[in-house]
């Protein structure tokens, strides 16, 4: 059952402390509440619940973002006969005189009440890779995630393809499972990877490195592992060196936007298949942004070709997660 409609300034701070483009904001139902109560209150309280909110002190999100965002407050304040509010354009004065960076953060709201904090790149492609930012399948995954905590919790769960690690923290933080292991393979994205499981007060208790030379994985400094960052290669890694994984979840978010990146995450799959021994084999859930349905349909026909059953995960409610739910970002459960 859903829960009671947050507050016009709750979606303001959960919207704007994510920064989630300026056009999700609830600007309509503003202005209504400017036009039908012209109170500057109701403008200070956004003001203290977004820009002034100790989280965006301490970890904002862009200049630029900050700039936009108040100038567009400015704006709905000077339509109405509100009294003038100094505080305002004290703000933007003393964000007009910030420099832009090429890094922000991004603070995400849990339902537990947590936050999951992360420091991204300001550009969505930076340093040759997509990785460094969080996409919106990332955000579906987490929200289904935190609805269905059985799926994860006491169990050792490999994400592959984490990028800078929204989803795998918001699990870490909300589904208790037993053992979570981040994997990519780009060398910038893993650093930034790494300092933000740092900055959410987790520790790397092992780090796995597989080399395309054929040796096994080596887990260094690590006697029981609770959380693993693994630099995995689809291409290269071999069935040998994934037997030290054994999960019992695999998981993956906005991996297959292109027709290679498929072929590749397929490979893997069929890798983990053939190493699982004489276990279980792991339960796999992708999701995905629908951008163009024939990649979609690749997706499908490719997984029909080597016998990998999959069936579409039913959309969650909203009320598991604090972010919207994009129509066409779907998952699928994968049977290897």
């Amino acid at each position: 059952m859903a829960g009671p409609e947050p507050t016009l300034r709750l979606r303001f701070q959960r919207r704007f402390l994510a920064a989630r483009p300026l056009c999700s904001l609830p600007w309509p139902e503003l202005e209504q509440n400017l036009r039908a109560a012209p109170d500057s209150s109701l403008l200070q309280d956004i003001l203290h619940q977004t820009i002034l909110h100790p989280l965006c002190v301490k970890y904002p999100p862009s200049t630029k973002y900050r700039r936009c965002f108040l100038t567009e407050l400015i704006k709905k304040h000077e339509s109405t006969a509100a009294e003038p509010l100094d505080e305002l354009y004290d703000t933007l004065a003393d964000v007009l005189k910030e420099e832009e960076s090429t890094q922000c953060y991004k603070n995400y709201l849990l339902p537990t009440g947590d936050c999951v904090t992360l420091s991204e790149s300001t550009a969505m492609i930076s340093g040759g890779t997509t990785g460094l930012v969080t996409w919106d399948a990332a955000l579906h995954l987490a929200g289904w995630a935190g609805g269905n905590p059985k799926v994860f919790r006491a169990r050792t769960v490999l994400e592959l393809g984490s990028g800078i690690g929204f989803t795998g923290i918001a699990i870490c933080k909300t589904c208790q499972p037993k053992t979570y292991i981040f994997s990519d393979c780009h060398h910038c994205v893993l650093r930034q990877l790494d300092e933000n499981i740092h900055l959410n007060g987790f520790q790397v208790t092992c780090c796995i490195q597989t080399e395309p030379q054929g040796q096994e994985v080596e887990a260094k400094n690590c006697q029981n592992p609770e959380l693993i960052v693994a630099e995995l290669d689809w291409g290269s890694v071999t069935e040998k060196q994934l037997v030290g994984l054994q999960p019992d979840v695999v998981i993956a978010a906005d991996v297959v936007y292109d027709p290679e990146i498929i072929l590749a995450l397929i490979g893997m799959l069929q890798k983990l298949s053939s190493s699982r021994a004489d276990r279980k084999a792991p339960e796999v859930f992708i999701a995905f942004t629908i951008r163009n349905p024939d990649t979609y349909h690749l997706l499908q026909a490719e997984l029909d070709k080597v016998g990998i059953r999959w069936q579409i995960i039913p959309a969650h409610s909203n009320s598991n997660f604090l972010y919207d739910v994009q129509p066409n970002v779907t998952i699928l459960q994968l049977f290897i």
